[in-house]
This record gives C-alpha cells, sequence and structure tokens, in this order.
C-alpha cells in the first residue's frame, strides 16, 4: 500500500489524497511536519517537503506534488483526470500550475505562514496586514473561479479534472484557516460545496490540525 507523508494542512498533499481516492487506490497517512526537517524524511525528499508517496513493498518513493499526480496518473487508469484533447490536457495543467503556484503563493502560504507557523513552531501572533493582504488575493481568485463556472461544467471543461483538485485542495486549507469570505461568490460556493460532498473529500473535512480550529462553516458540506 501507498504511503503519503503529509500534515494535514499541506494542500499539495490533499491534492494527491483527492485523486488516489476518485482513482481508488488506497493509502495510509505518515504524519510529517516538514519543519522540524527529520534527517529520514530529508532522505526521502532531500527538498524537505510534504508530499512524499512511497510505497515500500515496490520500493518506489516519489516528491513534488504535481510529478506524483501526473505518475498516478499514468499508472491508473480509473477516473482520469488529465483528459480529452491536447488543447483541453493543456487547460488542465495551466489551471493546476495557477492554484499550485498563484494560489498558493498568495494566499494559502501566507495563512499558514501567519495562523499555523506563528503560532505552534515560532510563538508569535499573527501580522494582520499580512492576512488582511492574503484575504483579498483570495477574493481575487474566488472571482475567477466564479467567472470560469459561469461558462464551464468544472474549472477547466465539461468534466471534474486535476485542476478542480488542485483548487478545492489549496481553498480547503485556506477555508479551514478562515481566510476565505464566500459571501460574494455564489458560483465559486456552489462549485465547492458540490466538492465537500464527494466521498473522496469527506475525511479531509474531519481532520483538524493540533489546537488550530477550523471556523463553523468548514465541514458543513451545505455552507
Amino acid at each position: 500500500m501507498w504511503q503519503i507523508y503529509q500534515f494535514p494542512l499541506c494542500p499539495f498533499s490533499r491534492k494527491v489524497r483527492l485523486l488516489l481516492a476518485e482513482k481508488g487506490v488506497p493509502y495510509e497517512l505518515v504524519r510529517e511536519n516538514p519543519w522540524e526537517h527529520r534527517e529520514a524524511f530529508q532522505m526521502l525528499n532531500h527538498a524537505g517537503r510534504t508530499p512524499v508517496l512511497h510505497n515500500p513493498e515496490k520500493q518506489i518513493t516519489l516528491a513534488d506534488s504535481r510529478a506524483i499526480c501526473e505518475y498516478i496518473e499514468e499508472t491508473v487508469d480509473k477516473s482520469p483526470m488529465i483528459n480529452g484533447t491536447a488543447t483541453g490536457r493543456a487547460e488542465i495543467r495551466r489551471l493546476v500550475a495557477m492554484f499550485d503556484e498563484n494560489f498558493f503563493a498568495a494566499v494559502t502560504q501566507p495563512l499558514l505562514e501567519e495562523r499555523m507557523k506563528k503560532r505552534l513552531v515560532y510563538r508569535q501572533s499573527p501580522d494582520s496586514r499580512a492576512l488582511r493582504d492574503a484575504m483579498k488575493l483570495a477574493n481575487e481568485h474566488l472571482y475567477y473561479i466564479d467567472y470560469l463556472i459561469d461558462n464551464r461544467p468544472w474549472l477547466a471543461g465539461s468534466t471534474m479534472s486535476l485542476a478542480d483538485l488542485a483548487a478545492a485542495a489549496q481553498i480547503s486549507v485556506a477555508d479551514y484557516l478562515g481566510g476565505i469570505d464566500w459571501s460574494l461568490h455564489e458560483q465559486a460556493a456552489s462549485w465547492y460545496s458540490v466538492f465537500k460532498s464527494r466521498p473522496s473529500f469527506r475525511p479531509l473535512l474531519t481532520e483538524r490540525m493540533d489546537v488550530i480550529q477550523p471556523p463553523s462553516h468548514y465541514a458543513d458540506v451545505n455552507a
């Protein structure tokens, strides 16, 4: 069985977990706090980042969420998530990159820094300005999701794809940390509500990060 080295609020680990669950691939979780810099974990991934996908029996170790997702997509036929025409697959990859890079850098990473690491690791108070900036940029990304859902059933086209998984993974962490205001985003909220109802997503809604608790709406599939 695959092992995923991760921590509960790692958005890239969540993306991999969603993909494996949608494809029906069993896995077990291994808790790893990358800020602890464990030597054994560094040997699995010299970059020192989660997720790492490891199969002890087959002696396979994969690092970097996009590399992992491409590997799973190529080796598991069920429920393809990078599909369609060449143009369609390029659009999926474009959106995956946008959420993995832009959304993470502008929204998820500062929220994790201010509301998780400063509390658990540094024992410091969050920077309110950094939080406001992250929430403002989250709002801009949600407007773009509104636009996409106005024109497509799913983010990249007519079917659910890895773009949806990548977006939902990032947004779920930002939502857990109180960084999402859904009030002006009916289309995005409706799309995300569908995701929250999927069996692949439900385990994420039950997990908690040590002493950090999410807003009351976080696990409500109707919110």
